[in-house]
């Protein structure tokens, strides 16, 4: 007879084999037998989502927690979707432009069109929920499908969605009509539709966004065949800045415009820029003489189990992975010991920068150096692979109870290059400490150390407006981590600023 550890691996197999010949972390209940089913729920390796459904999850996972759910919302959608709709559904033209947007911010109701939906509301965990409405879809010419999600296409979405959409969602609109590179099937669905109301939002936008080729081109068009266009900005606030309507990814433009919006709130939340120190070698000394205080709370926020003796063993050298067999083995010993590495390389990069040089371009050059002596130790000791400093991630990451998704991989390496050519060209150090810390995180670039390495930032940035090291601590991660979720979620900056510049001594 089969033992129960047996048993549970045939289970695991099983469920093995059906995500290998999927690729997916959602199963129906047709998928798995009954005792299979059992074996994994009551192991923790499945939970029901509703009846018939389920996600894969891992066991660690205490109850109420949200990761698992979260990195397979989107998918599930997808799924569920399908099965119940076929290829009769589309999400809302709202919720399409998002994703044109490159927002994939789990929502807490997803819109979903059917003509054979009714109009029901399918309660998921965690207060999420897919509202299904009886209403004709788009034809397939004006339908999307991004990551086997059905969507309205990008020039669809834009005439469908309301008005009040270009302020409720200001950063994803423009986001899209900046991807918009030629008017001609936008003008068609106009013309056609007769949309006089929607063509004089659309050139206001357009106008908004610094495309006054194309603002011009809907009006003189529609004015040609007969319709009255007046041209009507839907934004409640002008653009501060030229948005560079040519630029092909989505996600660029996102950040831009993410740190333009929100600049004005970190300069009025945040103390003002002190006096550059002259005396780099007493700034220097502050710096080391917090890295105790700063290496225990900014590991032990990120889990790891790191004690004062533990980060003393490490500046002090006693610590060998070469000799000593318990600390090649033990994680926590590694990750104090990349800290320690990282944390002198940062302070070369404020050195750098209190010497005169651009704290943009330090950082743009430098924070490569500062993750691979973060996790150097981890590839002596034979816990990470040499390839895993190679540099940006090449996989999707999800963070840890987060309805914000970081952004994938190809994405990433557009928005990188933005947020360090932003850091070079702020004028402003709170800007640069706040928004640079913030967006580092919202982009997450590396499969691990993201936090650690944001709060790196932060804290060049601040010595580039002569601000004292500030530690981020451990007894107020969750205020920290909720004013990092609304800054993701809804692009409210407001708590992240407020948050950080309480912590800052003036």
């Amino acid at each position: 007879m089969a033992t129960p550890q047996e048993k549970l691996a045939q289970a695991l197999e099983a469920l093995q084999k059906l995500q290998n010949e999927k690729g997916i972390a959602v199963v129906q209940s047709s998928e798995l037998t009954r005792t299979i089913k059992e074996r994994l729920v009551a192991n923790g390796f499945l939970k029901e989502v509703v009846k018939g459904w389920y996600i894969s999850t891992r066991p660690e996972e205490r109850k109420g927690d949200t990761t698992s759910w979260y990195m397979s919302f989107w998918y599930f959608a997808k799924v569920y979707c399908n099965n119940r709709f076929k290829d009769d559904w589309c999400l809302s033209p709202d919720q399409s432009l998002m994703l044109h947007a490159g927002n994939h911010t789990v929502p807490g109701q997803l819109l979903v069109r059917s003509s054979i939906a009714s109009n029901n509301n399918l309660q998921l965990p965690h207060n999420t929920s897919i509202f299904d409405t009886n209403l004709s879809v788009p034809e397939k010419k004006d339908k999307s499908v991004v990551d086997g999600v059905n969507l309205y296409s990008l020039e669809h979405g834009l005439i469908s969605v309301s008005e009040d959409f270009f302020t409720r969602h200001a950063t994803d609109a423009r986001t899209c009509l900046a991807m918009v590179k030629d008017s001609s099937i936008l003008l068609g669905k106009l013309l056609d539709g007769g949309h006089s109301v929607i063509a004089s939002r659309l050139a206001g936008a357009f106008r908004n966004i610094g495309n006054n080729k194309i603002a011009d081109t809907i009006v003189k068009t529609m004015q040609s065949a007969g319709y009255d266009v007046r041209e009507n900005d839907p934004f409640a606030q002008k653009l501060s800045f030229a948005l560079n309507v040519r630029e092909t990814s989505p996600y660029a433009n996102r950040i831009k415009l993410m740190w333009h919006q929100m600049r004005e709130t970190v300069i009025a939340n945040f103390p003002a820029t002190q006096e550059v120190p002259s005396d780099i070698d007493a700034y220097l000394q502050e710096v080391e003489d917090i890295y105790v205080n700063d290496a225990y709370n900014s590991l032990s926020i990120e889990g790891y189990r790191v004690t004062t003796e533990l980060i003393e063993r490490v500046r002090g050298g006693n610590w060998d992975p070469e000799i000593s067999e318990e600390d090649k083995k033990e994680k926590n010993a590694m990750a104090a010991r990349g800290y320690y590495q990282a944390f002198q390389a940062v302070k070369n990069s404020i050195q750098l920068i209190l010497e005169g040089n651009n704290a943009g371009e330090v950082a743009g050059r430098e924070h490569s150096d500062w993750y691979r002596e973060l996790f150097a130790p981890s590839v002596t000791a034979g816990i990470l692979k040499p390839s895993d400093l190679a540099g940006y991630r090449n996989n999707q990451v999800y963070i840890k109870g987060s309805m914000h998704t970081p952004l994938n991989p190809d994405a990433l390496r557009d928005a990188m290059p933005v947020l360090f050519d932003l850091l070079e060209e702020e004028t402003e150090a709170s800007v640069r400490a706040v928004l640079g810390h913030f967006i580092f995180v919202y982009i997450h670039p590396y499969m691990d150390g993201n936090g650690r390495i944001g709060r790196f930032l932060f804290n060049v940035m601040l010595a580039s407006g002569g601000y004292s090291w500030t530690v981020v601590p451990l007894k107020q991660r969750d205020a920290y981590m909720a004013a990092l979720e609304q800054a993701s979620v809804n692009g409210d900056i407001t708590a992240f600023a407020q948050f950080l510049g309480g912590l800052v001594e003036v």
